[in-house]
């Protein structure tokens, strides 16, 4: 994979999918965890390259040793599959023990009448965040990629619909643009992965970890031309069964040049970023070469 190139697709089919979904709705998720972490994962760490990408960020990015970071290789995948499982058991009607840091942040500003962004990154588990932080009186638009699977899109709008959430797609006319346009016009929410370039080609670099990274413009670019608030969501996974999302302003001065309200408003994002990366290493899910 390019860097910071999404694929934007959830392996399997539309009849695995369903199958995984029955299958949760009869089992407990922590038998699937456990088939996973024996029968799965070490198969995907013969043969999918990303154990290669998790082993370098393991050792580079958190300087773990050889075999600190093998083992923790391993632990990353066993995460992302909970994750993945986690997700699918979500649309089989099964919940999870949440709590949320930061929810008079969100609140306050849901009650406002001016829109507002998430920012979020593929660490944790962020769609649980689509059935918790919900609105009455502003929809959240979750800017998706187009290319996802049938199954997982019918499913999310399934789930969404019941909580006040509609998704935007990305797509090649650029037409998503007038949807996130009219979105922030109506005083809405607009959410917007910010670690993965999903057809952009202007990115930011930032101070990332210690090594310099590229994230996408636009986001930050939707923010400063509006002059938005923006928060950024992260929800990680704090037990089997357990997750906590994570609700941060991000400050930016208005006042300044464009050019320097993006810088401040990216550094304040990827400073909330190490912060969960640094104490959630496990759960990094960019399983390319990121700081490529």
């Amino acid at each position: 994979m390019a860097q910071g190139q999404w694929a934007g697709t959830t392996y399997g089919n539309g009849w695995m999918h369903k199958c995984l979904i029955g299958t949760l709705r009869i089992l407990d998720v922590r038998l699937l965890y456990l088939f996973a972490s024996i029968f799965v994962v070490p198969v995907c760490l013969v043969l999918n390259p990303s154990r290669k990408t998790a082993y370098s960020y393991f050792r580079n990015i958190h300087n773990y040793g050889r075999i600190k970071a093998a083992w923790a290789t391993y632990i990353n995948h066993c995460k992302f599959a909970q994750v993945v499982i986690d997700k699918f058991a979500m649309y089989a009607g099964k919940r999870f023990d949440v709590t949320v840091e930061g929810m008079d942040d969100f609140n306050r500003l849901a009650s406002g009448q001016e829109g507002f962004l998430h920012m979020s990154s593929h660490i944790g588990n962020y769609e649980i965040a689509g059935y918790t932080l919900v609105s009455d009186r502003k929809t959240i638009n979750a800017v998706v990629y187009a290319h996802e699977k049938a199954s997982v899109m019918e499913n999310r709008n399934n789930m969404f619909t019941k909580t006040n959430i509609r998704m935007i797609t990305l797509k090649e006319d650029m037409s998503h643009l007038f949807e996130i346009d009219q979105a922030l016009c109506n005083g809405d929410i607009v959410s917007f992965p910010t670690d993965r370039f999903m057809g952009q080609t202007k990115c930011i670099e930032v101070l990332f970890m210690g090594k310099m990274a590229k994230f996408p413009q636009g986001p930050f670019s939707v923010a400063a031309m509006r002059g938005l608030d923006v928060l950024a969501v992260n929800v990680m996974k704090t037990g089997l069964t357990r997750y906590k999302i994570y609700v941060t302003p991000l400050s930016y001065d208005k006042e300044k040049p464009r050019k320097e309200q993006l810088r401040q408003l990216s550094e304040a994002y990827v400073a909330e970023l190490e912060k969960r990366i640094t104490e959630y290493p496990a759960q990094w899910y960019n399983f390319f070469d990121f700081w490529n």
